[in-house]
């Protein structure tokens, strides 16, 4: 039997008409553990081809996402269809087209990396010279072929990451969901793992990208779902998320100020809107229809309220965390 998938029509910023096939869909998903709201009314599609990140704070109900998406833990509401099929309904025919990567590393540590990747490569029915070709494959993608017979103990915190990456791609699925691929591990290690996963996305495998870190969502995602206590809080392409704190500068201060001291002073200031401020920082987006930066930075500064350091950045993500949920996102 075969599915068509949903087509999303709207307008790109020049004006003209696309077509999107929204081939993963997570409508008014929901998870409680007691009177904790994991996950609260989570609503979003992943288009047919693109990387789509994930991003918010440890905590943020990230993992729970995924972990609902791909089957292993059972939502208290909503459905999440792939390919338009629920996955409670249709479990086996959805997970042999999805591959993850789990936060948690998911390898046999007294098995080499070759007999790792043989056993799930049978588990999705791959066998003979076609799981041999595969596994060899994918070990030289992602620089493990020199130690494919070696036991995964011998291996460093980047190889045992690496290899799990591996084992989500074995099977060359349609879908990919990855939780947080590059936690932990050391930078040449991390770049291997972007590089493969840009490489598995530009040939058009469909990825779900979890992560924390600003740098990664900036240059791996094609949009981005910031999400914050269990809530997607805002959800667009990076120039679509940037607009929302301004398209001129951000002015950032730090020094030993009196929070509302500053706060009084710099609400009195047209064409200023704050961001954040506590903890002897401030951050301020100069709007782009006031007097601008060179009109607003002599008044921020000429009241003796102990500002120390002032610096100015274009907006970014991290100014979208701040406007959005009033403070920083840090690892």
């Amino acid at each position: 039997m075969s599915f068509t998938n949903p087509v999303r029509v709207g307008f790109d910023f020049g004006g003209s008409l696309r077509r999107e096939a929204s081939l993963i869909q997570i409508e008014r998903l929901r998870k409680c553990y007691d009177a904790l709201v994991a996950v609260d009314d989570v609503s979003f599609d992943v288009h047919d081809g693109e990387i789509l990140g994930l991003l918010g704070p440890n905590g943020a109900g990230k993992t729970t996402t995924i972990s609902m998406i791909c089957g292993v833990l059972q939502p208290d509401g909503g459905r999440v269809l792939v390919d338009n099929r629920n996955i409670w309904l249709e479990p086996k025919k959805v997970k042999m087209h999805l591959g993850v990567v789990p936060q948690e590393i998911a390898v046999y540590e007294d098995l080499t990396a070759r007999d790792n990747l043989s056993f799930w490569g049978t588990l999705y029915g791959l066998s003979g010279s076609e799981l041999g070709d595969r596994i060899s494959e994918s070990l030289d993608r992602v620089g493990l072929a020199g130690r494919a017979g070696d036991k995964v103990k011998t291996f460093s915190g980047g190889m045992k990451r690496r290899l799990n990456l591996c084992m989500g791609l074995l099977h060359r699925p349609k879908f990919l969901l990855l939780d947080e691929p590059t936690v932990g591990i050391d930078p040449q290690a991390r770049l291997n793992i972007l590089e493969v996963i840009s490489e598995v996305a530009a040939a058009g495998t469909t990825v779900l990208y979890t992560t924390h870190y600003m740098d990664e969502a900036e240059q791996l995602c094609d949009r981005i779902a910031i999400i914050d206590h269990g809530r997607i809080l805002a959800l667009g392409t990076l120039a679509e998320l940037t607009k929302r704190a301004g398209e001129a500068e951000v002015l950032r201060l730090s020094g030993r100020f009196n929070d509302e001291s500053l706060r009084e002073h710099l609400a009195a200031i047209t064409g200023t809107r704050i961001l954040g401020l506590g903890d002897g920082s401030a951050v301020l987006a100069i709007e782009s229809d006031g007097p601008g930066l060179l009109g607003i930075l002599p008044r921020v500064l000429e009241a003796d309220l102990g500002i120390e350091d002032v610096s100015i950045q274009r907006p970014n993500l991290q100014s979208v965390f701040i406007a959005l949920t009033g403070r920083e996102l840090r690892d």
